[in-house]
């Protein structure tokens, strides 16, 4: 029997450790390696330069090519997903960059793409800037979208920042032999592994709950052997390797992974059902509440609702921007993920490069529940929910070409593009 999500967090990448006599994984900050004679260093250069693994004794020869703590998480992190191999990155975006690298280098560079997504991939994939293309669809028409040269359907399931759900086997069956992507960023291994329903390639920016401290940067790709083989080829290529510490510290957070997942999931269902309740919300995007699992996903495809709520204020942007700017216990500030709570506005932010006609409603607002007591993240938002009544002045600029519901300043679409994209 395998074992459970639980005890896999604590072991997987750790079996050798009894061996080694050390309790904890060594830390190998190396970045160069002694190379024993000139034969084997060119043959293990090869081998590593061509994505291949290290065999046993063989020297690592460059940090670029190989590290240890990362190969740890990497193994942690694909035996969580229920994936062969996993291949870790600088970023996540570092790690979606590298796969729609390998696909153009396969020839396929068209991709389908399933709105919402994170904003930093829907602006790489809209910009072409990579030498892709790509179609934007709905769930339901992605085989109406693929064409000889689609090398890649990219999804993100719950959807960031409306949290929609996406059935990903039905996307699977319509992608045929395409492979499928899913974003498990928001779900974690804990709540969804995207392989089970027939995905191929599972990311994660790691720089959220796989780390949940907000400390690191860094992304994976778990997957298939073959495709990890193309993806540390391009990561020797680019030099988007995840840095040995950062790896140590995301191979010790998979340990608390599952308690602190289900912990925040408990909050977050509670802060959501009392934002239901208060008059100055129009409405509360959270998958655990009624009418927001159309599909019946939950249960199935999804262990769990998860810990991310989005909802809408009646006041529009106006009191979005005081919302956010009022809140004194939970951070403003983007990313998500950690053990502390953190809320922004996607529009204003990690969605500003997003195009005009995608970009989510300017009087959305996404909160990222952490570790704290709910009584004291609902006493926080109630007392900022009061501050939108009040007219509190705060600095803000309502984002261009956003779908607002009220009216405010705004800035050039080129101003929205020279924005750098945060998770």
């Amino acid at each position: 029997m395998s074992p459970s999500a639980d005890t896999t967090a604590v072991h997987a990448g750790r079996e050798d450790l009894v061996a080694l006599g050390v309790h904890v994984p060594p830390i190998d900050l190396s970045s160069t390696y002694p190379v024993p004679d000139l034969d084997q260093g060119g043959h293990a250069y090869d081998t590593l330069a061509g994505g291949g693994r290290p065999t046993d004794g063989e020297t690592l020869v460059y940090q670029r090519l190989w590290n240890p703590n990362v190969d740890r998480f990497e193994r942690g992190l694909a035996a969580l997903e229920g994936c062969p191999e996993a291949v870790a990155f600088a970023s996540g975006m570092a790690a979606l960059t590298a796969v729609l690298l390998a696909a153009v280098q396969a020839g396929t560079p068209h991709v389908v793409g399933i709105r919402p997504l994170y904003g930093g991939t829907d602006h790489v994939l809209d910009s072409g800037s990579l030498g892709t293309t790509v179609t934007w669809c709905a769930p339901t028409e992605v085989a109406d979208a693929i064409t000889p040269q689609t090398g890649l359907v990219v999804l993100e399931t719950p959807a960031n920042p409306s949290l929609e759900l996406v059935d990903i086997a039905a996307v699977v069956r319509q992608a045929g032999a395409v492979p499928v992507l899913v974003d498990n960023t928001f779900a974690t291994p804990i709540l969804q592994q995207p392989r089970r329903q027939g995905a191929t390639l599972v990311l994660h920016s790691a720089t959220k709950y796989l780390g949940g401290h907000g400390d690191l940067l860094g992304g994976v790709v778990a997957g298939p052997s073959d495709w990890a083989v193309r993806l540390r080829q391009v990561r020797a290529l680019t030099g988007g390797l995840l840095a040995p510490l950062s790896a140590y510290e995301l191979h010790r957070g998979l340990q608390t992974l599952p308690v602190r997942v289900r912990a925040q999931q408990e909050t977050a269902g509670r802060v959501a059902r009392w934002l239901t309740e208060q008059p100055e919300v129009d409405r509360v995007l959270y998958p655990g509440l009624d009418g927001q699992d159309p599909q019946g996903l939950l249960g199935t495809q999804l262990a769990g609702p998860g810990a991310m709520v989005s909802f809408t204020l009646r006041g529009g942007f106006d009191s979005a921007a005081t919302l956010v700017g009022n809140v004194r216990l939970i951070v403003h500030a983007v990313s998500l993920g950690g053990v502390d709570s953190l809320i922004q506005h996607p529009a204003s932010l990690t969605h500003r490069p997003v195009a005009a006609a995608a970009r989510p409603h300017a009087d959305l607002v996404r909160l990222s529940v952490g570790l704290e007591g709910a009584g004291d993240l609902v006493a926080d938002l109630a007392q900022a929910l009061r501050a939108t009544h009040s007219g509190t002045d705060v600095t803000a600029t309502q984002p261009a070409g956003s779908a607002a519901r009220s009216s405010s300043a705004s800035v050039s679409s080129a101003a929205l593009l020279a924005v750098p994209h945060a998770g």
